[in-house]
């Protein structure tokens, strides 16, 4: 596990060195108002993504052991578009899609739920090379493409920006699919819609809890964005964009993390073994997470502003400060959500974001209009906090784990370590 967890995050921040490259291509190229455009378009985005989770998402790993592949996966590329529909329909309806854009969060939003579909098939079978993999094509991708359409193709505009995204990651649909399709096999016997139906309607009941908990867990992270572009218009959510991503590659750690033991807790049978996955999991992320964040408040505004961006982004190390104990908060917490999620407990998780979802609105309306952007960066560590707090007081309850038990070890982690490289 360890050796997949290593490789997984590796993995992620490379991605995250070819994004803060992309970030600071972007900051000059498009400026603060269009990246405030940008956030806001993939924000919505993965809104849509989230409602289509309810079989798009982690339903997949949790029924593709007891169902064929092929009702799992046909029934969530018809859901990718139905689902994407509505939540695009319903943002439209009440004013959160920027004016113009909607057919372009609607496309990526379902490109975006089929590239997941592949991934989390292929965490399904384990095959964390082949997950990284597509990860790389998403994420390394979208710098190169960019850099062709801004400089070979000449265009320095959100147009181009947007047409990168696409780009990229139809590119990572067909990787993925290619990649899924070579681990097929043709099932034995024919399948009647009957039974079909009966299928999607058991996974959907399970989804619809889990999409809940994605959703609101989204809209915890996000929803601050539309009350700055309310508050500060779109210039004011750029600069919160470029802190929230730089704050957020923190966070590389924790879902390589999450992933990797959300596929162990899913195959793992004894209710011990899964507790402990988590356990041994919390503990040493928080830490890490809490020592890198420590690194990054200790660099100074100036490297913002005069070597990685312009001055047009003053203010951004105000917004890191804001998120910051948030950051460290919410990555623990993807690991309790993953294991409540991984034994069956999508309620439980569902909870926790919509304990999150009620602070950030309530800490959004009191500190936005009084802050700006810093107030929205804290409004976000308080929703975050909050949801870790939730998740801890109910994993110690249905495990009856101790909390000594989620502090980190530092000499067990070695003595595992080495264990491992004797054996």
């Amino acid at each position: 596990m360890l050796r997949k967890i290593l490789a997984t995050v590796g993995t992620r921040y490379v991605i995250a060195a070819l994004n803060l490259a992309l970030m600071l291509i972007n900051s000059r190229v498009l400026g603060r108002h269009d990246m405030g455009v940008a956030g806001v378009v993939f924000a919505s985005a993965n809104v849509a993504v989230m409602l289509a989770s309810v079989l798009c998402g982690n339903t997949i790993v949790y029924f593709m052991r007891s169902k064929r592949l092929s009702v799992v996966v046909s029934a969530a590329y018809v859901w990718a578009l139905v689902g994407s529909g509505v939540a695009c329909g319903t943002m439209a309806a009440v004013g959160m899609l920027p004016t113009g854009l909607g057919g372009v969060v609607f496309g990526l939003a379902v490109l975006l739920s089929l590239v997941n579909v592949h991934l989390r098939v292929l965490l399904g079978w384990d095959r964390i090379r082949a997950f990284n993999a597509v990860f790389l094509v998403q994420g390394a991708g979208l710098l190169f493409v960019l850099l062709g359409l801004y400089y070979v193709a000449g265009l320095k505009n959100l147009g181009g920006y947007m047409r990168g995204l696409f780009l990229t990651n139809l590119a990572a649909w067909a990787v993925s699919l290619v990649l899924l399709l070579r681990g097929v096999t043709r099932p034995k016997g024919g399948l009647s819609v009957k039974a079909w139906l009966r299928d999607t309607s058991e996974m959907f009941r399970y989804g619809l809890w889990s999409s809940v908990d994605n959703l609101a867990e989204n809209l915890s992270a996000r929803l601050n964005y539309f009350f700055l572009q309310h508050f500060g218009g779109y210039g004011s959510v750029g600069l919160l964009d470029v802190g929230t991503r730089v704050s957020e590659s923190l966070w590389h750690v924790s879902h390589g993390v999450s992933f990797i033991a959300y596929s162990e807790i899913t195959r793992a049978t004894e209710a011990e073994r899964r507790r402990l996955t988590a356990v041994r999991l919390l503990g040493p992320t928080v830490a890490v997470l809490a020592v890198a964040m420590g690194a990054v408040l200790c660099i100074p505004e100036w490297v913002y502003t005069e070597v990685l961006f312009t001055q047009e982004f003053a203010g951004i190390r105000d917004v890191i400060t804001g998120l910051s104990v948030g950051i460290v908060a919410f990555g623990g917490n993807r690991i309790l959500s993953h294991y409540f999620i991984g034994t069956g407990r999508v309620r439980v998780s569902a909870a926790c974001s919509l304990v999150g979802l009620v602070l950030l609105c309530v800490a959004a309306a009191v500190l936005v209009p009084r802050w700006g952007v810093t107030g929205a960066a804290v409004a976000s560590s308080v929703a975050y906090v909050g949801m870790l707090t939730f998740s801890i007081v109910v994993f110690l309850r249905i495990t009856g784990t101790k909390v000594m038990e989620l502090l980190p070890d530092p000499v067990s982690i070695v003595r595992r370590i080495r264990a491992r490289r004797q054996g």
